[in-house]
């Protein structure tokens, strides 16, 4: 999403409206043939889901739509639907003052960032995540906290049906919800799509179809359509009976993009095996945070201009610099060489630039372009000091394509925030470190922990990249100059994997070859599904 200072009023707003399609399946589900239902909108904006309720006849008892934007509940309240009342309120506000409970409720909540409600609406929010018994954070986005509310206002027996980022099944500030929704409810169904809801934001969503039936039973279902039309001709009765078991110790919901057979075998692998993770082994953190990635780092024509020799030291950016799984000083010269960006300026303070000429000019520079007014620039004593300057043992690339990668760092290169600093703990080679990560089973957990987006890039921040599985043995280290010679000669992923499954798998850790099968099919699945998407 994009942030306060580029965005729309509507994107402000929280308000993309939804789809015809979308909204008429959600109430065809939710419905299912009853007649005497309290139906509950909570962000009913221009009235989709009203427009929809009456040009599809159907029956129920009562309708109330919750709107916060006026001219918005101005349009609701038009469409003259019978027994129905469109309040124009906050619905944090609405949801804690309310004793009125419901059968079902519907809608698109707003995707508003926390920094961007008032404090009212703030106030009223964390209400709300108390009465769930939940902590409310500066994290949490505005549909969580429709979410949680809606799902209180349910009667004993209940559903909603919502559409939402499909962050829920991914991200760690809606692990608390993942959690919530695992035992709040007793069905629920999750229904995702190839191509995107909203393409002009890049933002994936999924319809969550929960029910509370009263019973002891916690199951889950994932379908995946190509797009919203398809939902014309998807029978809800198709999602009466969800047979996946909800995992209660909240891993990401990815894991229902798979089959039982391949969810008990990653659960089984995880918990029975014993096999260590990169956090075991190493400490993952961001990269350097310059504030400006453009300014600092620079090509070498640029370092000679300004003479800025000693204060240039050796970086590496991008991922396209990298061609291999260990990047060598002779890399990164090559780097140098094409006018890549392979230098970082690391300027000291003020008092001890001794008037040096070519830094004067580079910072004169700086400030003409406004370098040293943007966020992270701004509030430094001297915005030309980067702080957190230091090297580190291995990079993990952060935003990943095809596959994510583990370099080892021979160079003792710098690397900015687009890849994450690896710190390779004293206890383990770090050639054996590497080349233990190139197998099925990390990189399936890899688009397990990690998130996705619409243009189908894998995304790893450092804790998620610390929980991939790592079956490390020190004698991985025999492997890591094949894979880095494979790499280099542009081997596919398919070619390294059939090398160093067999011996990092099967020969150190006993898999079956049912069991390599099973893990190579999660990560092709999980890729292939993240990948498509992008096209």
């Amino acid at each position: 999403m994009k942030l306060i200072d580029n965005a729309t009023a509507e994107k402000l707003r929280g308000g993309f409206y939804t789809p015809e399609p979308i909204a008429s399946f959600i109430l065809k589900w939710g419905i299912n043939g009853s007649s005497n239902y309290e139906i509950l909108e909570p962000s009913c904006g221009d009235g989709v889901f009203l427009e929809q309720l009456k040009e599809n006849n159907h029956k129920f008892k009562s309708v109330i739509a919750i709107e916060f934007d006026e001219v918005e509940a101005d349009k609701a309240d038009k469409i003259k639907l019978q027994n129905t009342n469109v309040i124009n309120t906050d619905f944090h506000l609405y949801c804690n003052e309310t004793t009125e409970r419901f059968d079902l409720v519907v809608g698109n909540p707003p995707y508003i960032r926390y920094q961007y409600f008032d404090k009212e609406q703030q106030a009223e929010a964390d209400k709300i995540f108390k009465k769930a018994g939940l902590k409310y954070s500066k994290l949490t986005n505005a549909w969580v906290s429709f979410v949680v509310g809606a799902s209180l206002l349910l009667k004993n027996k209940g559903k909603i049906g919502f559409v939402i980022p499909a962050e829920l099944l991914q991200v760690s500030y809606a692990k608390q919800l993942r959690e919530f929704l695992a035992h709040f409810y007793n069905k629920i169904n999750i229904i995702s799509f190839e191509k995107l809801v909203f393409p002009d934001i890049q933002q994936e969503v999924v319809l969550l179809l929960c029910e509370r039936n009263g019973s002891n039973s916690h199951l889950i279902e994932h379908l995946e359509l190509r797009d919203a039309s398809d939902l014309e001709t998807l029978d809800v009765n198709r999602l009466k009976s969800p047979t996946k078991k909800i995992d209660f110790k909240s891993n990401k919901w990815t894991y229902y993009f798979l089959e039982q057979e391949e969810i008990d075998f990653l659960e089984n692998i995880a918990t029975k095996r014993k096999i260590p993770t990169i956090g075991d082994y190493a400490n993952v953190e961001v990269g350097i945070t310059t504030g400006a990635n453009n300014y600092f780092t620079v090509p070498y024509s640029t370092v000679a201009f300004y003479r800025l020799e000693e204060f240039a030291k050796p970086m590496v950016g991008r991922s396209v610099q990298v061609n291999s799984v260990v990047f060598t000083k002779d890399d990164w010269f090559k780097n140098q060489q094409t006018e890549a960006k392979a230098n970082l300026l690391v300027f000291p303070s003020k008092e001890k630039l001794n008037g040096h000429t070519g830094v004067k000019d580079y910072l004169q520079y700086g400030e003409s372009i406004g370098i040293n007014k943007g966020y992270k620039t701004g509030i430094r004593d001297d915005w030309f000091v980067i702080p957190s300057i230091k090297l580190s043992d291995a990079l993990f690339i952060r935003r990943n394509n095809l596959f994510p990668r583990l370099i080892l760092n021979e160079a003792n290169a710098y690397t900015t925030d687009t890849m994450h600093r690896v710190s390779i703990k004293e206890t383990a080679n770090k050639n054996a470190f590497i080349a233990s990560f190139y197998n099925s089973l990390s990189l399936a957990f890899s688009e397990i922990v990690g998130r996705s987006y619409g243009g189908g890039v894998l995304e790893l921040m450092p804790s998620e990249a610390e929980q991939i599985l790592l079956p490390y043995q020190s004698e991985n280290t025999k492997l890591l100059e094949s894979i880095d010679k494979m790499m280099r000669s542009k081997k596919s992923i398919d070619d390294i994997l059939k090398i160093t499954n067999k011996q990092i798998l099967k020969d150190a850790y006993g898999f079956t070859e049912k069991e390599i099968k099973l893990a190579d099919s999660i990560w092709r699945k999980l890729s292939a599904r993240r990948l498509n998407r992008g096209k």
